[in-house]
């Protein structure tokens, strides 16, 4: 046990590294746990939408959605979200709702705010359109 207490004595700064990157590995797990919703790849959000009749919901600028978009996706902007402005998707609380963003980290708020809006299957894609297209998927170009 001495020979540890000397090793973290002699190189504080590396350890105080080592337990940061521990501490934020479990809060990101607990995080990742706890959250409303799920990440889903790709491949599962194909299934989703031919199967179970999932909606997309595609939260980035109305011109970055027309520059390519998800077939069938909704366009709905995260402060419509926020403002609880969803009358495309009021019939649909019980469907899969997948939401997209660029990446698949600014759609994460979104899809807790739909979550607790009552929507009981809310799903985020991994890697966002970012990870549909790398997935050598179909994007569908102009207005919806």
């Amino acid at each position: 046990m001495q020979e540890y207490l000397e090793f973290f004595q002699q190189n504080m700064i590396m350890s105080a590294v080592w337990v940061g990157l521990f501490v934020f590995l479990i809060l990101n797990i607990i995080k990742t746990a706890t959250a409303a919703y799920k990440e889903v790849p790709a491949a599962l959000v194909t299934q989703m939408m031919n199967k179970e009749s999932g909606v997309v919901v595609d939260i980035r600028a109305k011109d970055d959605f027309k520059r390519g978009h998800i077939t069938g996706a909704v366009n709905i902007l995260p402060s419509d979200i926020k403002e609880g402005n969803l009358p495309s998707l009021e019939n649909r609380k019980s469907d899969p709702i997948i939401v997209v963003c660029k990446t698949g980290q600014t759609a994460q708020e979104s899809a807790n705010l739909l979550a607790k809006a009552g929507f009981e299957k809310v799903f985020l894609l991994k890697d966002g359109i970012v990870g549909w297209k790398d997935a050598s998927l179909p994007l569908i170009k102009g207005k919806k």
